[in-house]
């Protein structure tokens, strides 16, 4: 056995700085020493995915991520791991439990199938792992050769964590309640015919500048997005649908100076609403999260969602972004982004359906994007597009 100080002094010095994950029991050690950390950051997901995708943002803009789960929840980060890790080589360290392992301690019966395969889904994704260490002198090796795996490879690394490996730890600081954003504004009247994607597209890159960084969902949104400018700012995601504004998020955590801009879209949303809240609570002043909403999976033939029947910017509010908006125009879109930065900002836009004819997909592979937006990010801001911003929650 070992303690959360040990792991955590050696994590630290190779720069592990940005955590996310969903509790477990075996885990409380490790939350616990980040939360009451000064110098770590802690971001408690709604699901395993999301502690991915948080991770990986950091990882992007330039902090090694961890994602820490239980064994049970592996199976949400699958789709994180494999279509975004993996496809756009992300590298960040997995730490999961093996609840109910084989010939292991007594355990509940939920955790029996997945105790038995937990190591073979790790192999059969591609994803390196290696026990936990449960002693002090496995600790620094352990950590490098994780270290040195991403590195070379740029693909995630997983250490398995066995009951009793770490010693318990008391949590000492207390996270305080935040107050909730006040309620949107309604529709107008006469907002009029809805714009298209492509207008609202081209309102964001008018409005954005090189040290943005602007993260478009899987879809139509990156293909247009990519259609009409390609730049080495813009992230277009392929498969982890719904994670965007994860991945935003620790981007913005990651970088406070740099604005964080998400391109969102409805069936996106709905397939990750737990993000929400978990932004509304962080609530970084450099991001601003926009919705596009068509009310329809248009890049797979139109299939309706249910966006038609809820309010996503009163639940935004209610979920706490300090500032939501519903805009009608493209031109409100571009104002809003021209506006001096002072509050993470939600905003959600109707747009009609309809794609360009012949519309591309990028001919850019998505590690290259990865690399290309890393370089981004590692380089200084020139404050061309961050005039007025403001740090902080």
């Amino acid at each position: 056995m070992i303690t959360a100080d040990v792991f955590m002094d050696h994590a630290t010095a190779n720069g592990f700085s940005l955590w996310s994950g969903v509790p477990c029991s075996y885990l409380s050690p490790f939350i616990n020493h980040v939360i009451d950390s000064e110098d770590l950051v802690y971001v408690g997901a709604s699901n395993e995915g999301d502690a991915v995708a948080i991770a990986s943002g950091g990882a992007l803009a330039g902090r090694r991520g961890v994602a820490i789960f239980q064994n049970s929840g592996l199976g949400n980060a699958v789709s994180p791991l494999t279509s975004l890790n993996l496809v756009f080589h992300i590298p960040i360290l997995v730490i999961v439990t093996l609840r109910g392992e084989p010939d292991g301690p007594a355990d509940e019966p939920q955790h029996e199938v997945m105790g038995a395969i937990t190591t073979q889904m790790l192999e059969l994704m591609g994803v390196p792992w290696e026990f936990f260490p449960e002693e002090s002198a496995e600790v620094a090796g352990a950590i490098e050769r994780a270290a040195a795996h991403m590195d070379v490879n740029q693909t995630p690394y997983a250490l398995v964590m066995r009951k009793g490996a770490v010693a318990p730890r008391a949590l000492q600081r207390k996270a305080e309640p935040r107050p909730r954003g006040g309620a949107p504004a309604p529709w107008p009247l006469d907002a009029g015919e809805r714009p298209t994607r492509r207008e609202v597209l081209s309102a964001v890159l008018a409005a954005t500048g090189p040290d943005d960084a602007v993260i478009a969902t899987t879809g139509f949104t990156g293909r247009e997005l990519y259609a009409l400018d390609d730049r080495p700012n813009q992230l277009y995601m392929v498969g982890s649908m719904g994670c965007a504004s994860s991945i935003g998020l620790g981007i913005a955590l990651a970088q406070p100076d740099r604005r964080v801009v998400v391109l969102d879209g409805d069936g996106a949303l709905l397939m990750r609403l737990g993000a929400l809240a978990t932004i509304g609570y962080e609530r970084p002043a450099n991001l601003v999260h926009i919705l596009l909403d068509n009310e329809m999976h248009e890049s797979t033939g139109g299939q309706s969602t249910v966006a038609h029947s809820m309010d996503a910017a009163g639940m935004a509010a209610a979920c706490g972004y300090p500032e939501v908006r519903r805009l009608s125009t493209a031109t409100e879109v571009s104002e809003l982004l021209g506006e001096p930065g002072r509050t993470c900002r939600f905003a959600h836009v109707k747009i009609r359906p309809g794609v360009p004819e012949g519309l591309p997909r990028p001919d850019v592979t998505p590690a290259e994007v990865a690399r290309r937006f890393r370089a981004v990010m590692a380089a200084a801001t020139t404050g061309t597009a961050r005039t007025g911003v403001a740090v902080g929650r």
